[in-house]
């Protein structure tokens, strides 16, 4: 739980002269859900009257075409799908219903990128990471990400068992996501990955022949390989790598008064077990793939 930078008012605090000087420089309650959880200035995350966008609204982005199983038949409206059913959630936890939700497209890399937000929040498979944090404000995580290897079967990728099985194939991911991060960062393959801008690319690539394998988020690699292109395998997965679990979070906009509010919202449906009833109704279950190493 992220709290906000706390002001110094030591200059105001040492003139005590006056009774309303010193209660000035009282600490304010900053945490998520109090009076200052909703970042900059004074607004409070009373239900359904936050300073969003569109007064009254909650405005929420994602990219398009919105993949399963995040989302359901390219419809991030219908509340189906893991990241649409999240983003529902959210809304109702800040007191907005699903009518009071607009959806906005939102190409994936520019949802990160520096520069005024025209969303609320952005749900999109982004991973949070201190990169990115220099550029834009993130709710605490409401998924934890495995990143995995797919492979047509019966090919050499589709035998892979190590990374180091790995190193000697062309491999290729989506621009911009944590899943070419790893190609580079823990891979380390003998020739440079291939790059694209959409999954749908990637996926092209791998049935063309075009590279030996691609990299995605494990869930996104079980419905390729289940629903997309059913000559292809998850290899495998990888396993969590540094000080903390890379978890997918809300983008909000760096200066953004809500983020503290959102932050909370997704906190609460972590604890009281709304977060795991949705992954276990719209994710497979990962136990069944191995782990390269």
């Amino acid at each position: 739980m992220r709290l906000a930078n706390r002001p110094l008012r030591l200059a105001a605090c040492t003139t005590v002269a006056l009774l309303a000087a010193a209660v000035g420089c009282a600490p304010q309650d900053e945490s998520p859900g109090g009076p200052r959880a909703a970042g900059p200035g004074t607004q409070s995350c009373d239900r359904g009257k936050l300073p969003t966008v569109a007064r009254g609204t909650l405005t929420v982005g994602t990219d398009k075409p919105a993949y399963a199983p995040w989302f359901h038949d390219d419809d991030p409206a219908s509340g189906k799908g893991f990241e649409s059913a999240v983003a529902y959630a959210v809304a109702r936890q800040l007191g907005y219903d699903k009518g009071a939700v607009h959806w906005q497209t939102v190409p994936f890399n520019n949802a990160f990128a520096p520069g005024e937000k025209k969303f609320d929040f952005d749900i999109n498979q982004v991973s949070i990471s201190a990169a990115r944090k220099r550029a834009v404000a993130f709710s605490s995580g409401y998924y934890d990400v495995r990143q995995a290897v797919i492979a047509l079967k019966g090919s050499k990728a589709a035998h892979a068992r190590s990374i180091a099985d790995l190193r000697k194939l062309k491999l290729g991911a989506q621009v911009g996501s944590t899943s070419l991060d790893v190609v580079h960062d823990t891979v380390r393959p003998a020739q440079p990955a291939a790059v694209f801008q959409k999954n749908d690319l990637a996926k092209s690539a791998l049935k063309n022949g075009q590279v030996d394998a691609i990299l995605t988020d494990l869930p996104t690699a079980f419905y390729i390989t289940s629903a997309e292109v059913k000559d292809a395998e998850v290899v495998g997965q990888f396993a969590a790598t540094g000080a903390a679990e890379e978890q997918f979070g809300l983008v909000l906009d760096k200066e953004s008064r809500l983020t503290g509010c959102v932050t909370a919202a997704v906190d609460a449906l972590r604890k009281n077990g709304t977060l795991a009833a949705l992954e276990k109704k719209w994710l497979t279950d990962a136990v069944s793939v191995p782990v390269l190493k």
